[in-house]
């Protein structure tokens, strides 16, 4: 157990200064416009942190829902899914956490995710593949892994990234277009604007790959978090399994991948540009608790 905590410190460590260089990445954006279009940085920081702040507010408020919603996702019914209420009971009362809101979401994959504000507002939603498919102890082991998210704030984590980001990207395709065809930027001084969209052509790109290393040491901590929850690594092993042999697809939009218990797509885009870790590196971790 020493070498499972020691890894639930370390990938929570990780994430934490992959995510400090999100906001970084923000306050460069904007200084850099604020330098090219009014020669003042301090100027453009103030308008911009205000705007950000109220656009992650709202993001964050309204995100659970719009999630649930665009999987069709359902709340689980206490006698039709008594095995699953059943099993997160369990689960909660060994932790100590709050009994989370379950969904079901009609899907032929072994999937699931987590989502909610903070972890008395929790909620797991798991895919009807998963239940039918996954062994009693698998799907222990991906609940465990799910409340592990919940549990170490990686919803609220995640929506202020993807609030961050969303707002580099607005930013960045504003002042590029703005530059482009803005008539009223001609006296602007050419090295501000040229250092201006360079910043804003690969500020987005930097930030989505520090989301994507979010996401993917978040999941190495879930993985770690929940096999200290069941003691049983290899359950949640089994599980990624399983995963591993589908072949099909989920079909969900690209937005929702990194918040699933197994990648949805089966694509392979290459390391950096991926919301999971490898399943192999997964399941080898696990195996070595």
């Amino acid at each position: 157990m020493a070498m499972l905590q020691d890894q639930i410190a370390s990938n929570r460590r990780r994430s934490m200064l992959i995510f400090l260089f999100v906001p970084v990445i923000m306050l460069a954006l904007i200084a850099a416009i604020g330098y090219a279009l009014f020669g003042s940085i301090m100027q453009a920081l103030i308008i911009g942190i205000i705007g950000s702040i109220f656009y992650t507010i709202i993001t964050y408020v309204s995100s659970e829902r719009l999630i649930l919603r665009s999987v069709g996702a359902q709340e689980a019914d206490r006698q039709q899914h008594e095995q699953l209420y059943d099993l997160v009971e369990g689960l909660t009362i060994a932790s100590g956490m709050q009994m989370p809101q379950l969904y079901v979401q009609e899907s032929d994959q072994i999937n699931a995710f987590a989502t909610g504000k903070n972890p008395e507002n929790g909620i797991i939603c798991v895919t009807t593949g998963a239940m039918h498919q996954l062994e009693k102890d698998e799907l222990e082991g991906v609940l465990a892994h799910e409340l592990a998210h919940i549990q170490n704030h990686d919803m609220r984590l995640q929506t202020i990234t993807v609030a961050l980001i969303g707002g580099i990207s607005i930013l960045a395709e504003m002042f590029i277009w703005g530059a482009i065809f803005g008539g009223g930027q001609r006296d602007k001084s050419p090295v501000a604007m040229i250092v201006g969209l360079v910043v804003a052509i690969l500020a987005p790109i930097a930030a989505r790959l520090a989301q994507l290393a979010i996401s993917r040491q978040r999941e190495f901590l879930a993985d770690a978090t929940g096999a200290h929850m069941t003691r049983y690594p290899d359950s949640l092993a089994g599980a990624l399994e399983k995963i591993k042999q589908q072949s099909q697809p989920m079909q969900v939009d690209k937005a929702m991948a990194s918040m699933y218990f197994g990648n949805p797509f089966k694509k392979d885009v290459g390391y950096v540009w991926s919301t999971h870790p490898p399943v192999d590196e997964r399941i080898q971790r696990l195996r070595e608790m």
